[in-house]
């Protein structure tokens, strides 16, 4: 199990990104950066500085964007494209499904500005339907980084790793989840805390509100384990049925629609191999709208306090399936 910490973090998760991917890139000849007009949001820039030759703008253009990473990456180049999580998935689907996965290539999707983080972008740049929309690829990796600490690892691994992955990174300043030399493995979910009365099943920024709502369940009494599901695709279903042995019942808490999201990935799991009470915690069938990240957390039910009214639900369940 590893050590959660409380604390925020001074330094963007993009500039993190920006960092993990130029050491990326001096280990790895082949890393190129590709940004469609994103090199600004996504905190690219400096990789421009130091590999001029390396990066690519195609201007607004994501669709287009993914067939040239496409092309390169039948050139023996390893791209990690830029996007907005809303262009990266929605936009971009068609050529992302037949240019980069049936033709088995090697392309690195990074989707900036999952659920709610879109903020003040509004409804139509908030996608809460990206990592549900991509889960239908075959032989897609999907991963949510919780904090920036995660981010050398996860950039490191997709850069040498062939294959097709998305990632959804939140770009401002987030709470820490992790302390430094933290270790993870992409497919493999990370236990930060023990319980036996309920398991909280969380990914990406809704990690940190899961161990804030441990805290308010165990002033209650109720022992909650909590782990951080940072792979929606391949899911670690092992992890997962052993928290419905331990606990008996499961919350999932994403940053994302409940159709065919976390919530989805769970409760398939647990339908297959381990019946239990399942609540989910997530966006429900909605579109998004403008506000502050805070603000739409509340607004979509987001919160510590929604996982612990959940969890508590699920507990009362225990015995009913």
């Amino acid at each position: 199990m590893l050590r959660a910490v409380f604390e925020p973090d001074n330094v963007e998760l993009r500039e993190r990104y920006c960092a993990a991917l130029m050491a990326a890139a001096e280990q790895n000849p082949n890393v190129v950066c590709v940004d469609v007009d994103t090199s600004t949001s996504v905190g690219t820039k400096p990789f421009y500085a130091k590999f001029p030759g390396r990066a690519i703008d195609c201007g607004i253009m994501e669709a287009n964007a993914v067939g040239l990473c496409a092309g390169l990456s039948a050139q023996g180049f390893v791209p990690f494209l830029h996007a907005f999580g809303v262009f990266a998935s929605r936009r971009a689907y068609d050529q992302v499904f037949l240019s980069c996965a049936y033709q088995d290539l090697n392309v690195k999707l990074v989707g900036a500005d999952p659920g709610v983080s879109a903020a003040v972008n509004g409804g139509t740049h908030m996608p809460f339907e990206d990592a549900g929309i991509l889960r239908n690829v075959p032989d897609m990796t999907i991963f949510e980084p919780a904090d920036g600490a995660m981010l050398p690892y996860a950039v490191s691994h997709m850069a040498n790793t062939y294959g097709n992955f998305y990632m959804r990174l939140f770009r401002k300043n987030a709470m820490r989840v992790y302390g430094d030399g933290a270790q993870f493995e992409i497919g493999r979910a990370n236990w930060l805390r023990q319980g036996d009365g309920v398991a909280i099943i969380a990914s990406g920024i809704m990690v940190y509100e899961a161990l804030k709502a441990a805290e308010l369940l165990s002033s209650e009494g109720i022992s909650a384990a909590v782990l951080d599901m940072h792979t929606l695709k391949p899911i670690d279903a092992d992890a997962i049925v052993e928290a419905a042995l331990r606990c008996g019942a499961v919350v999932t808490a994403e940053n994302h629609s409940i159709i065919n999201g976390l919530g989805s990935a769970v409760a398939e799991v647990l339908s297959e191999r381990c019946p239990v009470p399942l609540e989910r915690v997530g966006v429900r069938d909605t579109f998004g709208e403008v506000g502050t990240v805070e603000y739409l957390k509340g607004k979509f039910g987001l919160t510590a306090r929604d996982i612990y009214t959940k969890a508590k639900l699920a507990v009362g369940r225990k015995g009913t399936i």
